[in-house]
């Protein structure tokens, strides 16, 4: 049990001293997170200097059982990082890059280092971090890392997860578990440095992490493409990979309803055809090689010949039905920016039903016909908007419900989930969990991965002191 009597503050105030120990109204950044959904009043938001200082946090909250919720940018959609009475701790102040090393292609950073300052320094020795998405000016790595993130770039490159060789964390008790490991092969036991990533700080703080680095690439192809049906997206993606040996770097879907709020609520932004079409997608390609990126005699970039000829065999097979190429960086921007606002449309509503789901690529059509002839019968008045990754077959399907009756919301959700749950496909692609699935988690997650997920948190926690109430529902 918290031991409600103390007062943390002189405490953590001796330790952080007065500037890093923020109480009442100074905790209001941090109070609510993006979505404005949830808000909470932290008991005090702690902004350690380093990881010694957060395990000494940690320390004297294991030892008190003073609640404890970690925030990195504080970027994320599910409640995660929601906070009320809790001592809240930033890792903003983490924030060194230790280490860029060209050679083995790794990126040692700590937790508060924000995903584009990566990005950048990344980029000077002509490399690339690719986790990137709408929010990579204020993500910060450690949040990335305990949401397991993903964007854009998956289709690629893969999740957060994929993208991590090693971490440093600091567990429930205070301990510092170090598996900052720059290997691509370390057999020695569980992977303990998986378990923390996905797990939103419910099993303790990361505070630093080696990462994988890429090659930076030399030229883009990137078009808004017009097709006549999912499945002639699909095929379009399938030749584009095999033509490209696999450089396929964004295939988004974004489609007429998602497009019609876009320029409803954004009428600066130029629509990419002249007339609008029922799908439209994002597709980019990332060229390393030197012959697929310099200029032939024509001054064209052999990626965008070919992008332009696999296009070109669509329109022949009727699959294509418009296309726009990008011809230099100011016009792939654009492009880009269509589809990073994503968020603000979507949350643009009163009454919002946010699903973050994943479903086998050839079945992401059959989920949107079901929900098309479901929703009505449910809210008559609700809206979808819809727009995803498909290259890893992640949609984004919001529901603008008609009110904001909890009960309806939770209708709409079940019945996403039935339709998800069908077709062999998951509640939650890359936001995570936090409040928001919570009670999705305890209908659609197998009962003995649940059980083994509770056995899990009170090994590590037995106070269970650590993001409390988020990601596993209690049992029953």
């Amino acid at each position: 049990m918290t031991e409600a009597h103390l007062d943390p503050i002189p405490y953590l105030t001796d330790l952080l001293g007065p500037a890093h120990v923020l109480t009442g109204e100074d905790t209001r950044r941090h109070a609510h997170d993006w979505t404005g959904k949830y808000k909470g009043t932290p008991r005090a938001l702690l902004r350690p200097a380093d990881r010694d200082q957060l395990a000494a946090i940690v320390t004297y909250a294991a030892r008190h059982r003073l609640p404890v919720v970690p925030v990195a940018g504080n970027t994320g959609l599910a409640g995660g990082a929601y906070c009320d009475g809790a001592l809240m701790v930033s890792v903003e102040r983490l924030n060194r890059i230790r280490e860029i090393n060209p050679r083995a292609r790794s990126a040692t950073v700590e937790a508060g280092v924000i995903l584009s300052q990566l990005h950048d320094a990344a980029e000077a020795q002509d490399l690339v971090f690719p986790l990137s998405f709408g929010a990579r000016g204020s993500a910060m790595i450690g949040g990335v890392l305990s949401t397991n993130a993903g964007g854009s770039n998956v289709v690629r490159y893969g999740s957060t997860r994929g993208l991590c060789l090693g971490l440093e964390a600091v567990l429930p008790d205070g301990r510092v578990m170090d598996v900052m490991s720059p290997l691509h092969k370390d057999n020695t036991g569980l992977d303990l440095k998986d378990l923390m990533i996905g797990a939103e700080g419910t099993l303790g703080i990361v505070t630093a992490a080696v990462l994988r680095l890429f090659p930076r690439p030399r030229a883009y192809a990137t078009a808004m493409v017009a097709v006549s049906d999912l499945d002639a997206a699909l095929d379009l993606l399938n030749r584009l990979q095999e033509a490209t040996g696999g450089a396929v770097e964004a295939f988004e879907y974004m489609p007429d309803d998602y497009m019609r709020q876009l320029f409803r609520l954004r009428p600066e932004m130029r629509p990419p055809f002249d007339r609008a079409y029922p799908i439209s997608i994002m597709v980019e390609i990332g060229a390393t090689a030197p012959r697929d990126a310099t200029p032939g005699p024509d001054g064209r970039l052999p990626v965008v010949q070919l992008l332009e000829d696999t296009l070109g065999e669509g329109f022949e097979r009727g699959e294509v039905l418009d296309a726009v190429i990008a011809q230099n960086e100011t016009q792939r921007e654009e492009i880009w920016a269509r589809r990073e606002i994503s968020a603000e449309i979507c949350f643009s509503a009163a009454h919002v039903v946010d699903n973050d789901i994943a479903l086998p690529l050839d079945r992401v059509g059959t989920f949107l016909e079901r929900m098309t002839a479901r929703l009505p019968q449910i809210d008559p008045a609700a809206e979808s908007v819809t727009v995803g990754h498909l290259g890893d077959g992640n949609l984004h399907y919001t529901v603008w419900a008609s009110s904001g009756s909890a009960d309806l919301k939770e209708t709409i959700r079940e019945a996403v989930e039935d339709e998800v749950a069908a077709l062999d496909g998951s509640f939650s692609a890359e936001h995570g969990i936090g409040l928001s699935k919570l009670s999705t988690m305890a209908r659609r997650k197998n009962p003995v991965a649940l059980d083994a997920m509770r056995r899990i948190k009170a090994a590590l926690d037995p106070e269970g002191i650590m993001n409390p109430g988020k990601l596993v529902p209690p049992a029953d």
